[in-house]
């Protein structure tokens, strides 16, 4: 293709972008539309869509310059004020987390129930930043929290109490580990119901909370996510008393394709494809209930998701002329590095001693990983104020690992627990419900501003937390 060919595509494909950000090129993600409009129909509307940007596109850009002007003044047919509940006695929050659902899926393929939601509610518009380290317990944790991780005490998937030798592993209840004042805690607090369906903690008895049978489900994998999103809709059958005003509902994937084949992959795309339809089901078993419009759904993840393969590997075993570090020291190797030496190594000496070959050339992609004393770390990461987090972090470039040893195994997949300040590792935020604006796009943030968001939505009083106290007043509209 010639460079004005070149030129010629480029200007179309900011132009469709700019159409479709105007919300002129419309699809059936609508609220007006149905969930089941026909393949015909959506064809049709295709073609209409297709044939109004070809009209746009022959515009000339001072036209093309003065129709985005005049619509971002235009006000919208929709209220500025939150609108009020229809059928519900009190305000309800469903908080969906689909573990590893990496900013950017939700253009892999066409999602038209998550379109929705984005057309008729509010998004991140490059996503919800996670907190470090990106893994799965201690970011479910923060969005509940409000906390970091060295806050609220979940500060890996795995960990040592460093006091007494106590290990945490993912099926760790008791309430020692989990620090903080947990959103279904705080709901129960002020005198509401809350239940949850698979969330990180919330099988802990902790303060007020019990996890009471009807209301809150202990961790089961194998029960299919069907059965989860109906159990949900169960409680809108329940009296108005009875309902929950605070829901939680997990879904593994796509972090488990992600995993195995990296994010990349078409099983991810179907993994997508498929939460989508979960969401679809849970649409229209709340209109059926007539309370779809009543209901804010905070769609998340916990985390985004980045292709590894064994040419990105670091062996701590090469560091062997600087300093041997044996398996022992080691409580975590990839992609979060945490050293705990005994007390008789100084732990400044030893990260000197790691860096200094890190950075001689003769170890294999030293550069790419950067070793601290956990004081020392980079404020924005917020990972130092925890007897639990070891006292040497090494953080490693996108897409590396670190292992101890060369074991020639060949594997490549996906991983996450990277910096966050990473684009990879973003997921999503989407907001509907009676208090978000529709087809808003606000800024990312990070998930620590959840619990206050949701706290301010079920006007109950919250918790101390990192969170902004007037981050909810940014995003959600105001009551007349």
């Amino acid at each position: 293709m010639d460079e004005h060919g070149c030129e010629r595509n480029r200007i179309w494909e900011e132009n469709t972008v700019a159409v479709e950000r105007m919300g002129w090129n419309k699809e059936e993600g609508d609220e007006e539309a149905s969930t089941s409009t026909p393949l015909l129909t959506h064809a049709h509307n295709r073609r209409k869509s297709y044939a109004s940007i070809s009209l746009i596109l022959l515009m000339p850009p001072f036209v093309i310059a003065f129709l985005f002007f005049s619509f971002s003044l235009t006000p919208t047919s929709t209220s500025h004020l939150a609108r009020p509940l229809t059928k519900l006695p009190h305000p309800v929050v469903l908080l969906i987390s689909s573990d590893g659902f990496r900013f950017g899926y939700q253009f892999k393929t066409h999602l038209p129930n998550i379109r929705r939601l984005i057309q008729n509610g509010t998004e991140a518009e490059t996503g919800l930043i996670p907190v470090f380290p990106t893994l799965t317990f201690p970011n479910h944790y923060s969005i509940v929290t409000g906390l970091y991780p060295p806050h609220h005490g979940i500060i890996n998937n795995f960990f040592f109490d460093p006091i007494t030798g106590d290990k945490f592993t993912m099926a760790s209840h008791e309430p020692k580990w989990w620090l903080g004042h947990p959103l279904w805690e705080t709901v129960i607090d002020n005198g509401l119901k809350a239940a949850t369906y698979f969330w990180p903690g919330s099988e802990v008895h902790k303060g007020s909370w019990t996890c009471p049978s009807l209301y809150c489900r202990h961790y089961n994998g194998s029960v299919p996510f069907e059965d989860r999103v109906d159990s949900i809709l169960d409680y809108f059958d329940l009296p108005d008393h009875e309902i929950p005003s605070f829901m939680t509902l997990y879904f593994e994937d796509p972090d488990h394709q992600g995993h195995q084949v990296g994010p990349d992959d078409s099983e991810v795309t179907r993994a997508v494809a498929r939460i989508d339809s979960l969401i679809g089901r849970l649409i229209q078993g709340l209109e059926q209930r007539g309370v779809f419009q009543d209901v804010t759904i905070l769609l998340v993840g916990d985390h985004g998701m980045v292709a590894t393969c064994d040419q990105k590997l670091i062996f701590l075993d090469d560091l062997a002329p600087w300093l041997h570090i044996p398996p022992d020291w080691v409580h975590s190797y990839t992609p979060l590095l945490a050293i705990r030496p005994p007390p008789s190594q100084d732990p400044a000496l030893v990260v000197a001693k790691i860096n200094e070959g890190l950075n001689s050339g003769k170890v294999e992609n030293g550069a790419r990983l950067k070793v601290y004393l956990k004081e020392d770390l980079p404020l924005r990461l917020h990972y130092a104020a925890s007897d639990r987090i070891p006292p040497i972090i090494g953080l490693v470039d996108e897409g590396f690992k670190i292992e101890q040893r060369r074991t020639g195994n060949k594997e490549c997949g996906g991983a996450h627990g990277y910096d966050n300040a990473f684009f990879s590792m973003r997921t999503i935020f989407i907001g509907h419900g009676p208090q978000f604006a529709r087809g808003r796009k606000i800024p990312s943030f990070e998930n620590v501003e959840i619990y206050n968001l949701v706290t301010s939505i079920l006007n109950i009083k919250g918790a101390p937390n990192n969170g902004s106290a007037s981050f909810p007043e940014s995003v959600l509209l105001p009551h007349a």
